[in-house]
């Protein structure tokens, strides 16, 4: 407890003999206790010391981010439950595609996180193996209860082969692999927050505190934090990157290589830790420009609720796409919107068009026909906020 305390409050004294962490630790045990001291290293060898270290430190560090995590999913939903009703273009290929709420984008960023925490929590199963009993390769003489030592340190399992033990980087690489999809999908956020807070879309304000201005040009809003979780994740990849080519060509057993798990892994770590809260008050403060959403919505978006309009007819599916198709060319042709075409011309492509065809013209009702669970639809989107609660409730 006197050695913990001396590190704690940074009173500890390295010495020149000191090899490494380990024998300072011995040398100072010894000075308190006497030669006893020098029993702490019975059984044990620096390999699985080192190995279990980390293993104990990688858990805890789950942990943690799985807080930070679960926070940014709970202020998505808190913006989502805002905006059930805003209606936005979505995009395919950057393309406006269909109508959508707001509710339903930001959601769909919840659920990769969730896939996100559930990803980490799995990895954790197998962080969650304790390797010290099994000396630098070979094990230990000694009838050791790792069992016991397992349990006293927490670890759900023990290792069942000790060159595997101190050798075995798998975790690190994984954990890094989970890492760097959690900086993908905050890039992806961040790529929509740059494009959709740009003036020309202008759906999204900033709030100030998370936007920049020019050295230059004073009307410049930057989205400088989104820039940069885009940017970490390629931070993030290479540490993957960096792991995976460390271990490639490792022969079995402990080598001095397995030193550069460490910084990659913390640093990862880091990484998120910082630019997760950053995300998170990006997300709660941004404020949603209901009007110029509304008004990016255009009739183009409605043409395949034409072709729903056909099979809701009895036409198959395929063939209503084509007649639609046609119609979008006389429209372009003409330069007029879908709607403003006469009956006549809809009557020339296909029989089944009627007066009430006008009436599927109606963004609103476009949202709320997608009603099946997962639709974009107020209602399906409710649903979909109150199932994402309750996974949220289960993991606190």
């Amino acid at each position: 407890e006197l050695v913990k305390s001396e590190f704690e409050n940074n009173s500890f004294e390295f010495k020149p003999n000191d090899e490494d962490i380990h024998t300072a630790v011995e040398r100072r045990l010894i000075e308190l206790v006497g030669d006893v001291g020098g029993k702490l290293h019975t059984g044990r060898s620096r390999n699985d010391q080192v190995a279990t270290d980390f293993r104990l430190w990688t858990k805890q560090a789950i942990d943690d981010l799985d807080r930070l995590l679960m926070t940014l999913q709970q202020t998505i939903i808190q913006q989502s439950e805002a905006h059930i009703e805003t209606l936005m273009p979505g995009y395919t290929h950057l393309q406006p595609a269909q109508p959508i709420t707001v509710a339903h984008w930001l959601m769909s960023f919840f659920w990769m996180i969730m896939r996100d925490r559930e990803r980490l929590q799995d990895a954790k199963k197998r962080v969650d193996v304790m390797p010290l009993g099994s000396g630098a390769l070979a094990g230990t003489p000694l009838q050791l209860d790792r069992r016991g030592l397992a349990d006293d340190l927490g670890f759900a399992m023990i290792s069942p082969n000790s060159l595997d033990a101190v050798s075995d980087r798998d975790f690190v690489a994984e954990t890094l692999f989970c890492l760097s999809l959690i900086g993908t999908h905050l890039s992806r956020l961040g790529e929509d927050i740059i494009l959709y807070s740009n003036p020309s879309f202008g759906y999204i304000v900033l709030d100030d505190r998370y936007s920049t201005g020019s050295s230059l040009m004073p009307q410049k809003r930057n989205a400088d934090p989104m820039e940069l979780a885009r940017g970490k994740a390629g931070r993030l990849i290479g540490h993957l990157a960096g792991i995976l080519t460390t271990l490639k060509g490792l022969p079995s057993g402990y080598n001095k290589d397995l030193q550069e798990d460490k910084e990659a892994l913390f640093d990862a770590f880091d990484t998120l830790n910082v630019l997760l809260p950053v995300v998170t008050g990006v997300i709660q403060t941004l404020t949603i420009n209901v009007e110029a959403m509304r008004a990016a919505l255009h009739e183009d978006l409605l043409a395949t609720d034409l072709a729903d309009y056909l099979v809701h007819k009895g036409l198959p599916f395929r063939q209503a796409h084509h007649v639609v198709g046609q119609l979008v060319q006389i429209a372009a042709q003409k330069q007029i919107s879908l709607s403003q075409l006469a009956m006549e011309q809809f009557k020339a492509v296909s029989s089944l068009f009627d007066s009430d065809v006008y009436e599927w013209f109606n963004f609103d009702a476009a949202v709320r026909r997608r009603s099946a669970f997962g639709g974009t639809a107020p209602d399906a989107v409710k649903e979909q906020i109150k199932f994402a609660k309750s996974l949220v409730s289960l993991a606190q």
